[in-house]
């Protein structure tokens, strides 16, 4: 007890090296299931855009927007413009953040399975209303309770990936979420494309195809084991050490098995993890999680995928072609996150976000130049440069695929010492979700103000971003999320903000264990 008075937030003894197991069948079966829950989170993201651009969803709920649709020619970027139908798209990621916080007692306290179920439920819920909506408060009301759902499973699977996951391979399993999230947009791209036919009643399959995924996510909770790092907090220490040796298939688990009962032991003393999380000691991590969600939306990705339906009409596309670009951005986005899990833990995290950066400035200021060269008032593109507009667009969103869309996500869900883990990743959900209303809220809006200079604007974000990660976000690639810790010790700005006294315990703990050990 001696030396836990001294101790940092979290695990202050290296043992990464005497961590035993391989990656087992059990666990990949099991993030599967987990990651089910990111293409929920990505079909909405999809089904969006292709939704509010098909004339019987705009007949029957915005009338004045297809109006302005089939008959406004005097401004390519303002067709859309309507704060309503604004506000269906957004109203689920307002719901989505306040979930989110009520979402981390709930994983702390009851487990992660816990949160991904009632996730599961409320998208069940929320699709069901969507597809027999009546009238825009019951489409609202579907959209809240979707919303709910994105705020218990954005919370829960991350963490629950990252805990599962073997340490040399757990920015390839965590980013299973993103590819799922992926595999959602593309999915709801491709059904976009087919229901947009089936006029007047396409939009309520479009919707309420949600509910296979929402099943799935559901059922898949009840099935899956809880992570050990969950239930040894909870006191499960026995149960908890079982699932440790039978994910990572081996019994030789007690150096991992110890890391896990330290942080257990200091979580247990933290009775508020979110003031806890304030405190200058976890300033690094608490950073981290709020401008790591907070770029990712400013790459102006979203906008992309929310409307990019709506976008291509704008630059002139018609209704099929819209449809068909934007299933080719979901196409790409999907293969881009392949090429993320095959790099992230042999290349590291910073340079797939430093090299993403550089590649997603470029492509939005060459889509700004063209349109801002041959996109005017009442103008349509020609096709040669249409066809460049979607090849720059897929660039980017390749480059967003392999760097800020999954490590987004990543990195702040393993950066978290136990103790703080659950409130760090709804800060992180919450930040996400609220840069997700404002940009979601404000395109259309956006749009037609700036027009081309829309992705001017974004542009200078992701130059602010790139210079971020290189200066303050230290490489996480092969450390232990129980020791990650020591990563922020190192790193040669946040060791100026961690309070003296860590830093000395820390060396004071080395100096022991070199001790004991000679």
């Amino acid at each position: 007890m001696a030396g836990a008075s001294f101790a940092p937030a979290g695990v202050a003894k290296e043992r990464a090296e005497q961590y035993q197991g391989r990656l087992t069948l059990y666990v990949i079966v099991a993030c599967i299931v987990a990651a089910v829950g990111g293409s929920l989170f990505g079909y909405d993201i999809g089904i969006s855009g292709g939704v509010t651009s098909m004339d019987g969803f705009l007949k029957k709920f915005f009338k004045t927007v297809y109006k302005n649709k089939t008959h406004a020619r005097e401004n390519n970027y303002c067709k859309y413009d309507n704060q309503g139908l604004a506000a269906f798209t957004s109203s689920l990621y307002l719901a989505g953040l306040v979930a989110s916080l009520v979402a981390s007692p709930v994983t702390r306290n009851y487990g992660r399975r816990g949160s991904i179920i009632c996730g599961g439920i409320s998208f069940l819920v929320g699709a069901t209303l969507n597809a027999s909506a009546a009238n825009l408060a019951m489409l609202i009301l579907g959209r809240i309770m979707l919303g709910v759902g994105i705020g218990f499973g954005n919370q829960a699977i991350p963490l629950y990936l990252s805990e599962m996951a073997p340490t040399h391979l757990r920015g390839a399993l965590n980013m299973m979420f993103q590819l799922a999230t992926t595999l959602g947009i593309f999915t709801a791209n491709m059904v976009n494309y087919g229901t947009q036919k089936l006029e007047p009643w396409g939009w309520r399959l479009s919707l309420g195809l949600a509910l296979v995924p929402a099943a799935v996510m559901t059922v898949g909770g009840i099935c899956l084991p809880e992570t050990p790092n969950s239930l040894i907090e909870r006191g499960c220490k026995d149960e908890g050490r079982k699932i440790l040796e039978r994910i990572r298939g081996t019994k030789n688990v007690s150096a991992e098995f110890q890391d896990m009962l330290d942080a257990s032991e200091f979580a247990s003393a933290i009775k508020h993890p979110f003031r806890n999380v304030l405190e200058r000691r976890n300033r690094p991590q608490l950073v981290m999680a709020i401008f790591m969600p907070t770029f990712q939306i400013l790459t102006g990705i979203n906008s992309i995928l929310f409307y990019a339906p709506v976008l291509f009409q704008s630059m002139g596309f018609g209704g099929n072609a819209a449809l068909y670009s934007s299933a080719l951005t979901g196409a790409v986005l999907v293969t881009s996150t392949l090429l993320s899990i095959a790099a992230v833990d042999k290349l590291g995290r910073r340079v797939l976000l430093i090299t993403g950066g550089i590649q997603m400035i470029v492509c939005q200021v060459i889509v700004a130049v063209i349109l801002g060269t041959k996109l005017g008032d009442n103008q349509e593109l020609s096709k040669g440069f249409s066809v460049l507009v979607v090849a720059v667009i897929c660039l980017f969103v390749i480059a967003f695929g392999y760097s800020w869309g999954p490590l987004g996500w990543t990195v702040p869900s393993e950066i978290f010492p136990l103790e703080t883990r659950s409130a760090g990743q709804s800060i992180t959900v919450s930040v996400n979700l609220l840069f997700t209303f404002i940009i979601a809220q404000s395109f259309l809006s956006l749009l037609c103000a700036l027009k081309f200079g829309i992705f001017l604007f974004f542009a200078g974000w992701i130059t602010i971003m790139t210079v971020f990660v290189y200066l303050f976000l230290p490489e996480t690639k092969g450390i232990p999320i129980e020791e990650m810790i020591l990563m922020w010790r190192k790193h040669w700005f946040w060791k100026r903000i961690m309070p003296e006294e860590y830093l000395e315990a820390d060396d004071s703990v080395g100096v022991r264990q070199n001790n004991s050990t000679v």
